[in-house]
């Protein structure tokens, strides 16, 4: 069973629930990190809480939300082997995973509904690495990462 740390402030709160359940739906372990409601917080917080446990190993993958799904991906990109990407349609979804093997995908509620959430962590969930030259891109970006290059 997967491991999939599941994050977001109050801007992407209203996607959470239909995360979570589509989620689990298909099988996965969800981890919430938060936030629990739609009070004011800091997206920074819950970026940095599902990237670390995803970087970690304590998850596998990691699905965060904030209002447009950029401030909270910004946050996770800045964790060591994170590589997070705002999603806002299936196509988007799937290629992400097939050529960039994100093991984080960020939401935005208040660019997508409910059920273009449920769609689009659906499509990556399930889609697979199709490694091959992609590989090698990726390897670059290590690289980045690690001041290599």
């Amino acid at each position: 069973m997967t491991k999939v740390a599941v994050g977001c402030d109050h801007g992407g709160f209203v996607l959470k629930d239909r995360v979570v359940k589509t989620l689990e739906a298909l099988g996965a372990e969800v981890v919430d990190f938060g936030c629990y409601d739609d009070s004011s917080v800091d997206y920074p917080v819950y970026g940095e809480k599902v990237a670390r446990a995803v970087a970690s190993g304590e998850c596998e993958v990691g699905v965060i939300m904030c209002g447009t799904g950029i401030g909270i991906s910004i946050a996770a990109n800045k964790v060591k082997g994170i590589r997070a990407a705002v999603v806002t349609n299936p196509y988007m979804a799937k290629l992400t995973k097939n050529h960039n093997n994100a093991n984080v995908i960020a939401l935005g509620g208040r660019v997508i509904s409910e059920d273009e959430a449920e769609e689009i962590v659906r499509v990556w969930y399930t889609a697979e690495y199709e490694g091959g030259r992609h590989q090698r891109r990726l390897d670059m970006i290590a690289d980045i990462e690690e001041d290599r290059g």
